[in-house]
């Protein structure tokens, strides 16, 4: 266990330089990794075994921690997240290798997960799944895609109230708590959008408006911890149902639950909008609670300063990376920001500490919390405030890595902001076998898809979208960039939508008036190459029709590609992969941005207010940004974020 931890200790203080906030978030990280560095949970808190009397007689505190089991438990999932965002916002594949590292104790060949209990219908285990869903897109083994069928078909089987509305575990018979949004809906909405269930979506819809309905306070705006359908627990209003006190923990759930849905959840749904609106009434009401002098939150949002409560940092976290990541994606206002400013200034000056040796903690995070159970938790505010609090709580570490990240975001927002990035799926428009579209599409996760280089985009503030008819002067109005990619031929889809001459004058125009044209063409064996020759051509690029970097099995070295950091794109990455591309040839106004051998790979060209970017290959779909195959010199991610850059400014 020793030599795992210096082997992971020592592939993070290697990672390359970042934004600010986000290399906190990688000590963070660091930290996590340092105290679980085999199996994630069963080294937990030894020094709060001793507090919390759970040490069996004649064991010291780090004997009974090493003895306690680990299990399949949310606090995995939501630590998790805060690895998964690094990964995807630097492509650091280590990040990524820690995931799998974790997730793999407990899953075995055939799927099965271990310590998992199917007939316990506890919303709890559910949040790992997204993790689940993360490596079997990635790595294409059935035993994720099982494991996460195993998790979907127990929400097929959860029980619910009379109105629908999820049981939050079979213990709890009748009860919704906030914490079941986030423990259910996110890895629900991921699962509807991976497999095609969109009849899912409406469910998931409104398992939001339900608990928002029964939980919310009119006076204040604030959501109470539970509800409870048939009155009868002790903890229940006998009117209302609700809990008695404001949790702030259980409201992070809530708004970490709503903008990571949001995150599947189809643009077209009628339903979103009532998503981004819910989240703006509850930031609303959360704001005014901030504290004054610290920017958090206290345990009990709405009695700061009374007796026994305190400033609690999972909850504020939570607020922080909700708020955030609601500004960045365009659901709330830029009026939230000097309240997303100050309270994570207050994180950092209020939670966040440092050994004389450089590891970060995260303090002052409440254990837990319920209602009901044995012993009872009856919801009151001497119930919530006697809750002891932990340092380097997964609960509180995940949200808190997630924020960083998010305020990293926030600071280079301005240069997508306001701008939306359209990718063609009219030209392209695949399908799988089993009727599901694929192929160059932001929501495609696994391989082929362009799921990673939308994040690029949505990093820098910038909305993407899909257009599925034809482009015209009226539907293409929106849209900042433009990306045509591999053309269809017979071979892929039976009847292809061909490149016409009135395509091709629609785009010229709306190039000439300001538009940014990205043409990513494919191998000539792969690509309808000749009208597509057409298009390029109306921007004085040709494609030769010569292919080149024919990479032969995992020699990786065919498909490389050195820049020389002169363009006006590339600054900082050295070395690409370019896998099986059509050359190209330009003539005035274009130029060429990447030359190697005599041979053009990549073109620009300013026409009118607008630009145009050609490249004879698909280039950077997730197989080539998301660290599975490549060497790790290579740069495609940074390049990638570099060309995203360029597009957008």
């Amino acid at each position: 266990m020793k030599k795992l931890a210096l082997f992971f200790s020592l592939l993070f203080l290697g990672v390359s330089a970042f934004a600010q906030h986000s290399q906190l978030a990688a000590k963070m990280a660091e930290t996590i990794i340092k105290a679980y560095p085999d199996s994630m949970v069963v080294m937990k808190y030894a020094s709060h075994l001793e507090q919390d009397k759970q040490i069996p007689s004649g064991m010291t505190a780090e004997q009974a921690a090493k003895n306690r089991p680990a299990n399949w438990n949310y606090e995995i999932g939501v630590v998790m997240m805060g690895f998964e965002r690094l990964w995807r916002t630097t492509g650091d594949i280590r990040y990524q290798q820690y995931i799998k590292h974790i997730v793999d104790k407990f899953i075995n060949e055939e799927g099965n997960i271990k310590t998992y209990k199917f007939d316990e219908y506890n919303s709890d285990n559910i949040p790992t799944g997204r993790q689940l869903l993360t490596l079997y897109q990635l790595k294409n083994e059935q035993k994720y895609k099982k494991a996460a069928d195993i998790l979907r078909n127990q929400l097929a089987w959860q029980p619910r109230n009379r109105v629908g509305g999820f049981w939050h575990k079979l213990k709890y018979p009748t009860q919704m708590w906030l914490d079941g949004l986030y423990m259910i809906e996110p890895f629900y909405a991921e699962y509807a959008q991976m497999t095609g269930n969109t009849q899912d979506f409406e469910d998931i819809a409104n398992q939001f408006a339900m608990v928002e309905r029964y939980t919310r306070d009119d006076k204040t705006g604030l959501l109470y911890h539970g509800w409870d359908e048939s009155k009868l627990q002790k903890w229940a209003n006998p009117q209302t149902g609700k809990s008695p006190e404001f949790w702030s923990r259980a409201m992070g759930w809530y708004v970490m639950a709503i903008v990571e849905t949001l995150d599947y959840f189809p643009k077209d749904h009628p339903r979103r909008t009532e998503l981004i609106a819910a989240l703006n009434r509850f930031s609303t009401a959360i704001i005014k609670y901030q504290d004054p002098t610290s920017g958090v939150w206290w345990q009990v949002t709405d009695k700061g300063g009374q007796a026994g409560n305190y400033l609690e940092s999972s909850g504020s976290a939570m607020f922080v990376f909700g708020l955030a990541k609601g500004i960045r994606m365009g659901y709330l206002s830029e009026s939230y920001l000097p309240a997303v400013k100050k309270g994570f200034d207050g994180l950092l000056k209020t939670f966040v500490t440092t050994d004389a040796d450089g590891t970060v903690h995260y303090t002052k995070a409440v254990g837990g919390a319920g209602l009901g159970g044995t012993p009872y938790r009856d919801g009151t505010y001497e119930y919530y405030v006697k809750e002891p609090t932990r340092t380097d709580d997964l609960k509180a570490i995940g949200p808190f890595m997630q924020a960083c990240v998010e305020m990293d975001m926030l600071a280079q927002m301005s240069v997508g902001k306001g701008k939306t990035v359209m990718l063609d799926n009219f030209f392209n428009n695949e399908y799988r076998k089993n009727g599901g579209k694929y192929h160059y599409l932001w929501e495609d996760r696994f391989d082929s898809g362009y799921s990673f280089l939308g994040t690029i985009f949505n990093d820098f503030g910038a909305k993407t979208s899909t257009l599925t008819t034809e482009p015209t002067k009226e539907n293409l109005k929106n849209a900042n960039v433009y990306i045509i990619v591999d053309p269809d031929t017979k071979k892929e889809t039976e009847s292809p939508n061909m490149i016409e001459t009135k395509h091709i004058q629609v785009l010229k125009d709306w190039v000439s008036n300001g538009g940014t044209l990205v043409l990513l063409a494919n191998d000539t064996a792969n690509c309808e190459t000749k009208r597509f020759n057409e298009l390029t051509k109306a921007f004085c690029v040709s494609l030769t029709g010569k292919s080149r970097n024919m990479v032969q099995n995992d020699q990786y070295v065919q498909g490389q590609l050195i820049l020389s950091g002169n363009d006006p794109i590339f600054k900082d990455a050295k070395k690409i992969y370019v896998k099986e591309l059509v050359t190209l040839s330009v003539k005035n106004p274009a130029k060429a941005v990447l030359e190697e051998g005599g041979d053009v790979i990549m073109a620009t060209a300013n026409v009118g207010k607008g630009k145009v970017f050609v490249l004879g290959d698909p280039w950077i779909y997730n197989e080539y940004l998301n660290g599975r195959k490549l060497p790790a010199d290579f740069e495609n991610f940074k390049a990638a974020k570099a060309w995203a850059e360029w597009l957008l400014k």
